[in-house]
């Protein structure tokens, strides 16, 4: 059986005033029919790009060479990239699919989501006798979404992350394409149902004879549903073959490293090695990397904690009504306390709407809670006014799991991180402004001269490093990390991590860090939350919670845990 997609020396290039710039070079590799295939690298390696360049969707100043040959099952095979566009608008949607890594900036925000469906229904060519609200109600219910009848007249915005990422699933996977081309589709999913995804989308690929282009960075997911992978680095493929061998046996240095970096390889609070770290020292055993930092001790009950929640109850308004006709509020979190002390940081874990941003949320005061109290530094913000919560926020800041819905499209990067500067530093200039945010660009890693460029000229993981760099302008005493590092490459993963663990250590970062990475969780958190349902249903010290956990629902979490297979690496 032929492959289902083939490049045969693929080349796309920049082109400008200057010297074209190469950014795919010479890519020659096969999908096989029925067969997952992950393509790994770094964030900016060219991962997105290829995935674009399949469906035709490269920007006008973009050239492309070589030939990219598709074949669809039970047709024949099909130059793509000699497609003109209504043949290409035949193709897309039908024969080759794509999920999107952004969920929020892909769904029409005007439109509701079983609308949204039911146009990618209508693309099937032939639909059966179910009508487009039974089909649609099937397909929520098979990607996992709560309550699928009400999804379906809910607008993008009243889902959550991971909602979103389901419904854009359900779109592209109903059609039953030959091809899938899946841009990093778990991202923003909770570990439990990240695993259930995923075995749905290698269900439908065992059923339907489809194929898979997995993108992702999560190494894990790669080990435990990959049937091929292939490794970019810097618009090549390095390395390509069967998973288990490659990863069990990685042949190129730069695979090795990506594998290096992964922060279940190492003991947490430790100091993670970049890529480029490990590339200029091949011979680096990853087992030499042991703990920097000193084993956090536990809070010291004397010492007065930088945050209190104290009870903390949060609803919203409600669609169903009571016997008395009045509207019912849905409880999203309910009586929730607990203390973050300085130089600590504290995780919160559990699945899409457990209610782990809406405590977050609250504790910035972004939503007004119904009861309770959050005292930060002694100051109880609940009874705040907006005049007096405003001249608090330079105090404590936030980095969104949206990095994109974050910046403002209109506004440059270097004012994007002024402004902050500006509005909660009195008497400073603009030009003393700008030398600050370049330096805060320098120590999230990216270039001063990114200062003039928009969001959208950057990746999704650089999108996310500057929403850090402009949350650290005001030098806060207390953050709060939302899915921070979920859009990160493991490498910047790493490089974020050990930025954090370095102002704990030297500016006494404190942080409440939400996240659905367990990993990560355990690397950075000195203590952790569990919560389902809206409610706390275990704390403690991260180690022993992840060694003995009391809870059933936490086993269950560390029990979906991808990427087993990759701890003999390590040991």
């Amino acid at each position: 059986m032929p492959p289902v997609l083939a490049f045969n020396h693929w080349q796309v290039q920049l082109n400008g005033s200057r010297e074209p710039v190469q950014l795919l070079d010479d890519i020659s590799a096969t999908i096989e029919a029925g067969s997952i295939t992950a393509l790994v690298g770094e964030s900016g390696s060219g991962k997105s790009l290829t995935a674009l360049s399949i469906l035709g969707l490269l920007p006008k100043d973009m050239g492309a060479k070589g030939s990219i040959q598709f074949h669809p099952t039970g047709e024949t095979s099909i130059t793509l990239n000699q497609l003109n566009a209504h043949a290409l608008k035949q193709v897309r949607g039908r024969q080759i699919s794509m999920i999107f890594q952004e969920p929020m900036t892909s769904l029409n925000p005007l439109m509701t989501c079983g609308a949204q469906l039911s146009e990618s229904l209508q693309r099937i060519k032939n639909p059966g006798t179910e009508n487009l609200l039974q089909r649609s109600i099937a397909w929520f219910e098979k990607v996992g979404l709560p309550d699928p009848a009400s999804i379906l007249h809910r607008y993008p915005h009243e889902l959550s992350g991971g909602q979103q990422q389901r419904v854009m699933i359900a779109m592209a996977a109903c059609t039953g394409p030959s091809l899938l081309i899946a841009d990093e589709p778990t991202t923003a999913l909770d570990v439990r149902v990240q695993r259930d995804i995923m075995e749905l989308l290698a269900g439908l690929c065992r059923e339907n004879g489809m194929s898979m282009l997995l993108i992702t960075h999560d190494l894990g997911l790669v080990a435990d549903y990959a049937d091929e992978v292939m490794v970019m680095y810097r618009g090549r493929i390095v390395e390509k073959g069967p998973t288990k061998e490659v990863l069990k046996t990685p042949g190129h240095a730069y695979t090795k490293a990506l594998l290096a970096c992964r922060p279940a390889a190492h003991e947490p609070g430790s100091i993670l090695p970049g890529v480029q770290q490990i590339l200029a020292d091949p011979g680096m055993r990853i087992q030499a990397y042991q703990s920097e930092a000193d084993t956090a001790p536990a809070p010291d009950q004397k010492t007065e904690a930088l945050l209190k929640v104290e009870s903390l109850r949060v609803s919203y308004p409600g669609k169903k009504k009571s016997l008395f006709g009045t509207t019912m509020r849905q409880v999203a979190v309910d009586d929730i306390s607990f203390r973050v002390f300085p130089n600590e940081i504290v995780g919160i874990v559990g699945e899409s709407g457990s209610g782990k941003t809406t405590v977050g949320r609250a504790i910035l005061q972004l939503i007004r809670p119904d009861s309770g109290s959050i005292w930060l530094n002694g100051t109880d913000l609940c009874r705040l006014s907006s005049g007096e919560l405003k001249k608090m926020r330079a105090y404590f800041q936030v980095v969104f799991q949206d990095p994109y819905g974050s910046l403002n499209p209109r506004m440059t990067v270097g004012n994007a991180i002024m402004e902050p500067l500006m509005l909660h530093q009195t008497g400073m200039d603009r030009r003393k402004a700008r030398d600050e945010a370049a330096a805060l660009l320098e120590t999230v890693e990216l270039q001063p001269d990114h200062l003039n460029r928009y969001p959208h000229q950057f990746s999704g993981g650089q999108r996310q490093r500057i929403c850090i760099a402009r949350a650290l302008a005001t030098n806060p005493s207390f953050m709060i990390f939302d899915e921070s590092v979920s859009a990160l490459d493991v490498s910047m993963q790493a490089q974020i991590l050990n930025l954090l663990n370095t102002l704990k250590k030297n500016k006494g970062l404190t942080a409440l860090f939400i996240s659905h990475d367990l990993s990560v969780i355990r690397h950075i958190a000195d203590r952790t939350i569990v919560m389902q349902k809206g409610r706390m249903v275990e704390s403690g010290p991260t180690v022993e919670l992840f060694q003995t956990p009391g809870s059933p629902y936490t086993r269950s979490l560390l029990d979906a845990i991808p990427g087993k297979s990759l701890v003999h690496l390590f040991k």
